[in-house]
C-alpha cells in the first residue's frame, strides 16, 4: 500500500507520516527531490525556493515529474506513506503504480496558523494576513506545472481534518486506514496456481534437451519433495550427451526403455525417499499428466491426487489407472 499525504501547511502531515512509519510504512517526500536539487546547485533552502525550483522542474519535465521520480524508488513488497504532494499530475503518476490512496490532512485556519507560530521557524509569516495571503497563492493555479493545491485536495480518497489531540488523530487515521483495506486488495495466487508455478521453476533446472518437466510434492499446503527430469544422479546430464536417445530426438513414445532420463514425477518421489520423508496423503502438482511409470509410482506411494498443467501424449492408459485406483485427478493449466 502506498499512502499519499497532502494538505496546507501544519494541517498535521508529518504527524500522520511519523505514525504511519511507526506502523511500518517507509517514508518519502516528494519536496526531497526538490531539496536533492537545490542542494545541488548551491541554493538555500527555504519555502520560497522549494515552491520555486518545483514549479521548474514540473515545466522542465512535466508537472507529474516529482511523482515519477519517488515512484521509480519504490518496491513492490513493502508499504510506503509519500509526503507533500502538491500537484494533481503527482497524484495520476503515483496511481499509476496500482495501489496508491490519497489521503487530505486539513485543519482550522486559526488552528494552523498556530502552530506555525509556536514552532518559530524564521521564514515563516508573522502575520495572519500574511499567512493566508501566501497560502492563497499555492491553492489555486490555472497553470499545470505549478503547485495546485485545491486541484490535488480534490483527489483525496480520504480526508482527516486534525483539529483535535494527537490521539483523536491517530484513531483517525486507523479509521482511513481501515477504509483503505476493504478497498485495497493484495493479489495473492490461488495454492494452485503457487505450487505449479513453483513446479514450473523447478522444471527450469531440467538438463533434458527433450522437454523440461518436473513436479512438486505438498503435503498440508508444504512443499516435501520436488523433482525435474534428467539423468540419474553422478552420470553425465542429458543436455552434455548422457541419453543417447533424447539427443538423438527419437520420436516420442518410440524406444523408451532406452532413455536414461528419470521423469520429473519419479525423482520428487525418489527425493522424498532418500531423505525419509513419507509422501503418503500428499499431493503431487506436475507441469505434465502422468506417463505410465510415474502412474504406478503415484499409486503405490500413497498419493491421494495428482494436479497437471498440461496433458502427457500418451496419457489414456494412466488416467484410467488412476482413476481405478481411486486417486483424484485434475487440470489446473497456468502460462
Amino acid at each position: 500500500m502506498i499512502i499519499g499525504l497532502t494538505g496546507e501547511n501544519c494541517a498535521g502531515k508529518s504527524t500522520v507520516a511519523e505514525y504511519l512509519m511507526k506502523k511500518g510504512f517507509y517514508y518519502y517526500s516528494l519536496s526531497d527531490v526538490i531539496r536533492e536539487e537545490l542542494k545541488a546547485e548551491g541554493t538555500p533552502i527555504t519555502r520560497e525556493n522549494l515552491i520555486g525550483k518545483g514549479n521548474a522542474l514540473r515545466e522542465k519535465f512535466g508537472p507529474g515529474i516529482l511523482g515519477t521520480k519517488i515512484g521509480q524508488k519504490l518496491q513492490d513488497d513493502k508499504n510506503y506513506v509519500i509526503d507533500s504532494i502538491r500537484n494533481p499530475a503527482e497524484v495520476d503518476a503515483l496511481r499509476k503504480l496500482g495501489r496508491f490512496f490519497l489521503m487530505y490532512v486539513n485543519a482550522p485556519d486559526e488552528i494552523r496558523f498556530e502552530r506555525i507560530k509556536s514552532r518559530g521557524r524564521e521564514e515563516d509569516p508573522r502575520t495572519y494576513e500574511a499567512f493566508i495571503r501566501i497560502e492563497k497563492l499555492e491553492m489555486d493555479n490555472i497553470e499545470k506545472t505549478k503547485q495546485n493545491l485545491k486541484g490535488t485536495f480534490a483527489l483525496a480518497d480520504k480526508s482527516i481534518i486534525n483539529d483535535g489531540d494527537v490521539n483523536e488523530l491517530y484513531d483517525k487515521i486507523d479509521q482511513a486506514l481501515g477504509g483503505f483495506s476493504g478497498e485495497f486488495k493484495l493479489s495473492r495466487p490461488s495454492w494452485d496456481d503457487y505450487f505449479m508455478g513453483i513446479a514450473k521453476v523447478v522444471a527450469s533446472r531440467s538438463n533434458c534437451v527433450k522437454r523440461k518437466v518436473a513436479a512438486v510434492i505438498v503435503k498440508d499446503k508444504r512443499i516435501i519433495s520436488t523433482g525435474y527430469n534428467g539423468t540419474p544422479r553422478g552420470t553425465r546430464n542429458c543436455s552434455d550427451g548422457g541419453c543417447p536417445r533424447c539427443n538423438s530426438f527419437g520420436q516420442s513414445g518410440k524406444n523408451l526403455d532406452e532413455c536414461v532420463c528419470s521423469h520429473g514425477e519419479e525423482n520428487a518421489i525418489v527425493q522424498a525417499s532418500y531423505h525419509g520423508i513419507s509422501i503418503k496423503d500428499s499431493v503431487i502438482y506436475t507441469t505434465f499428466s502422468p506417463c505410465l511409470l510415474c502412474t504406478k509410482m503415484i499409486i503405490n506411494s500413497g498419493m491421494k491426487e495428482v494436479v497437471y498443467n498440461v496433458d502427457y501424449p500418451m496419457a489414456e492408459t494412466p488416467m484410467r489407472l488412476l482413476k481405478e485406483a481411486g486417486v483424484k485427478v485434475r487440470q489446473h493449466k497456468i502460462e
